[in-house]
């Protein structure tokens, strides 16, 4: 047995529409060995996972996976279950799970949902070596391993800031992408997108946060707007740090002087070896040393979002409260047992930990840890409050006077911050800070924790994430860009090519991903086959885009899932033959169900646009949620007529007119002639990417005119459609490059090649490896009967194939229609067979190339065309068929 290989689903993916782990898991010899016939399996699985009882699994009540368990079930199905058993220990409720066969007859995919990436990824690591210790009997510590996880998990997951303002994030159904192992968090996409970390918002000023951080410079500022604040110096030397306390009069506090979340800080010290002692802890922190005046009264946190406070917190200090008999290590160690006490940030509360700082308080106070407090004794373990050092927080939002908060919101304003927390020292913050409430601003914190209000240990929850939510994003405020997905076997390069032709012609930035690359308007930034999620996350990172067009392709799909959360418009062109018996994809009606991802996640109130001439389409539709469009070139299509009687959207192609349907009437739009890619109607692909295009610009709002004229100036030439049906004049014969890898595509090149006036073809024909032999073999055939010449070659990356093998297939197809031996010629290199068509073409001859590798094959026809001494020649082909005679 064999872990092949594990990948993450974050997003939508043909399994679900949530977050998913498959593990793809060779069975090997126990392929069709059930659970019952391995002795002593269950009861050793049992034995160490007993929470399997109370999965239900198809039977549908508690015990019932236990039964099939005991009749017999196989191990992909058993790997499921104690993937989710092991995510269940960790915390997380979770019952989505399927396992199913993949290929070579032994290899199975197993996927299960997940809530933390960590979390489900390493539970299918634990849970196949689980499987592999019980069948060959060697012990494994899986309370050890689940502990080892749990570390990752800390390691891994986001803050509780962050989290929470994820959380209210995703209620605004706002888009949300992790950019990083951290808290670093994109909100929106494109031109709305905005950035977060932890409370940091992509609008605070890196001023601002520098001066919060110094804390001295803080106190300078604010005590020029009368701000009051604690008298105090820094030091670098503790006999400097003992005659400043002198100077101020004890007691003082000494902290570092840029720390954060408390580190650091020692409060209430009355004697010159305590402020010794605390200036090297201090020093643990920062270089520099503040020694300050001491501020007696109770500690607040005030949060303030934008210009309004919107929570105070009390906060305490860490204590233990004595019960007579436990010694305080004792008390600290059953207050850690608290399940609201976590390490770090993981839980409401954090752990107290026992350091240099609690070690000084207790000798202040003459007691070590071993003292055994009487019942009710409070003993306090830290003297600043906060709960990253074991504190709690008490909810005073209702009790702060309206000049406290106002003092708050100003001194945030002077120092810049948009969101920040402000510390206030005061005996009651019910009454405003004056001479008979003495108080003064601690400190003014960037980036503060909102833990405190959310989870206070006594009081109302107050939530500060949404206020950051809507301070980033204000009401009625975009955060999301238009965005169109397209797929399909064939025509989705140029469909979203012309998408976005169309919204570059409706003044919009956009941005592209395909087979070509990652363009933002015409902008090529990044080169190659971009057509996965991370190609579409480039997009939707960049703050320029005003409009997303994603070609989403197979590969990506099964592989990754999809690279955003819900578009507006989901378009698939048509269902065919292609990378069939890859990644699972054995038949064409999986290939639908892989493609109908990209119209199930597309908003309500968006369109789904389908091609109602494709038989996979009514399979399609019953999966549809949001509005459907249908496009079709036959006028009379049953299905698009009956679309239409129920007052549904389409587009069709009528006695050469591009008609729209709203629902109400149809609309005349322009003639296919008038669309230059259509080679005056000759290639009817194109006129159906034309309609596909047609139907998703209007399924997101384009005026109809607009679409008109962008289709008007749509070539297909090498700067607006590179490597589909480009058409090179070299004088005494034409090259046409095209992209065509599948039957599908060499038929619609080769049947729109019959409607135009040519001499004799030629073809440069090549089939990607990983295509089965009777698709290589149809190709061949169809090649055979359009071509009156052919040269085959073979991609660089074989797939898996011998040299030559692909080559011999190719051939043989051809002479199956008729082409004799000596009109075809293997040259396996591709530019050396269109070397040698060009060097032998005739006089009228038109070459076809069915490339693999684009750039080099233009450069060869440059060169030539360099040689034959010519300026490039405007395209002149004639169409034979077409009414009137015209010429493109």
């Amino acid at each position: 047995m064999n872990l092949k290989n594990i990948r993450v689903y974050s997003g939508r993916n043909i399994y679900s529409h949530w977050p998913v782990i498959r593990v793809d898991v060779d069975l090997g010899e126990y392929v069709d060995v059930p659970s019952c016939d391995l002795e002593g399996f269950n009861d050793k699985l049992l034995n160490l996972l007993p929470g399997l009882w109370k999965h239900k699994c198809s039977p549908g009540y508690e015990g019932g996976f236990c039964e099939r368990l005991e009749r017999g079930t196989y191990l992909a199905h058993i790997l499921e279950h104690v993937a989710l058993e092991i995510q269940i220990i960790l915390g997380y409720d979770l019952r989505f799970g399927k396992a199913r066969y993949l290929e070579d007859e032994t290899v199975y995919c197993v996927v299960f949902s997940y809530e933390n990436e960590v979390a489900g990824y390493e539970a299918a690591k634990l849970a196949f070596e689980l499987l592999m210790s019980i069948i060959h009997k060697v012990d494994i510590d899986i309370e050890n391993r689940i502990s080892l996880i749990r570390n990752r998990i800390k390691e891994k997951q986001l803050g509780p800031s962050t989290a929470a303002i994820v959380e209210e994030a995703r209620k605004k159904k706002i888009p949300v992408m992790r950019l990083d192992d951290n808290s670093l968090i994109q909100l929106g996409y494109g031109k709305y997108s905005r950035k977060i970390q932890a409370t940091l918002t992509d609008q605070t000023s890196c001023i601002a946060v520098d001066t919060s951080c110094d804390k001295e410079l803080t106190k300078l500022m604010l005590t020029k707007f009368d701000i009051p604040v604690p008298e105090g110096r820094v030091v670098d030397c503790p006999s400097d740090a003992i005659q400043v306390a002198e100077d101020l009069g004890y007691p003082v506090v000494v902290k570092p002087h840029n720390g954060n979340q408390g580190k650091g800080v020692s409060l209430d010290l009355r004697k010159p070896n305590d402020v010794k002692k605390a200036f090297y802890i201090a020093k643990e922190y920062s270089e520099r040393i503040i020694v300050e005046k001491y501020i007696k009264g109770k500690h607040y946190r005030i949060a303030v979002v934008g210009d309004k406070v919107i929570a105070v917190a009390q906060r305490l200090a860490a204590h233990i409260v004595g019960n007579g008999n436990n010694t305080i290590r004792e008390l600290i160690e059953l207050e850690n047992l608290n399940p609201c006490r976590g390490d770090g940030h993981e839980k409401p509360l954090t752990k107290i930990k026992i350091d240099n700082v609690t070690q000084l308080i207790l000798e202040k106070q003459d007691l070590t840890l071993s003292y055994i407090p009487s019942e009710g004794e409070i003993i306090y373990l830290k003297e600043n409050a906060n709960l990253s050092t074991g504190g709690i927080a008490i909810d005073a939002t209702d009790e702060i006077h309206p000049d406290n908060a106002l003092l708050a919101i100003n001194a945030v304003r002077i120092i810049g911050l948009d969101v920040a927390g402000v510390d206030i020292t005061i005996e009651d913050i019910s009454n405003p800070i004056g001479n008979t409430n003495l108080g003064a601003v601690i400190e003014v914190n960037a980036c503060p924790g909102i833990r405190m209000h959310h989870y206070p240990s006594k009081g109302k929850s107050r939530n500060v994430a949404e206020a950051i939510i809507n301070l980033v994003y204000p009401e009625n405020a975009k955060h999301s860009i238009p965005i169109v997905s397209v797929t399909g076997t064939n025509g989705k390069t140029t469909t979203s090519r012309m998408l976005s032709k169309i919204l570059q012609k409706n003044n919009l930035v956009v941005g592209l991903t395909s087979t070509g690359g990652v363009y933002i308007q015409d902008e090529l930034i990044l080169k190659g086959d971009t057509t996965g999620p991370k190609s579409a996350q480039t997009v939707l990172m960049d703050k320029r885009v005003e409009a997303a067009v994603l070609e989403t392709a197979r590969g990506g799909i099964v592989n990754r899932g999809l690279g955003y959360e819900i578009a507006d418009v989901g378009i698939i062109t048509n269902i065919g033959d292609d990378h069939l018996g890859l990644d699972g994809i054995n038949t064409l009606e999986d290939m639908a169900d892989c493609k109908s991802l990209v119209v199930e996640a597309v908003k309500d109130e968006g369109y789904a646009v389908l091609n109602a001439d494709d038989s996979f389409t009514p399979q399609i539709m019953e999966r549809i949620k949001s509005k459907l469009i249908l496009f079709s070139v036959e006028a009379n299509n049953e299905l698009l007529q009956n679309h239409i009687k129920n007052g549904g959207t389409a587009v069709y192609l009528f006695d050469g007119q591009i008609y729209l349907y709203n629902g109400n009437e149809g609309i005349q739009l322009l003639d296919v002639k008038e669309i230059p890619a259509t080679y005056n109607g000759a290639l009817k692909h194109n006129i159906e990417n034309s309609l596909a295009a047609i139907a998703g610009a209007y399924g997101i709002g384009v005026e109809l005119s607009v679409i008109c004229a962008a289709l008007r100036e749509f070539n297909n030439d090498y700067e607006t459609n590179p490597g589909r049906f480009n058409v090179f004049d070299l004088d005494r014969f034409k090259v046409i490059v095209d992209y065509g890898h599948n039957i599908d595509g060499f038929t619609r090149v080769l049947e729109g090649l019959k409607e135009i006036e040519i001499g004799r073809l030629v073809g440069v024909i090549g089939v990607p490896g990983d295509r089965t032999d009777i698709s290589i073999l149809k190709i061949g055939e169809i090649s055979g009967k359009y071509f009156d010449y052919v040269y085959i070659k073979e991609d660089k990356d074989l797939r898996g194939r011998m040299p030559e093998e692909v080559a011999k297939i190719l051939k043989k197809g051809c002479q199956l229609a008729g082409l004799s031996e000596d009109k075809v010629i293997i040259e396996v290199c591709e530019i050396e067979s269109l070397k040698l068509a060009m060097e032998n073409a005739q006089d009228g001859d038109t070459i076809v190339v069915f490339y693999e590798d684009y750039e080099p094959l233009i450069d060869l026809i440059e060169d030539y065309k360099e040689k034959m001494v010519q300026e490039p020649k405007t395209l002149d082909i004639e169409i034979a068929k077409a009414a009137g005679g015209g010429k493109v």
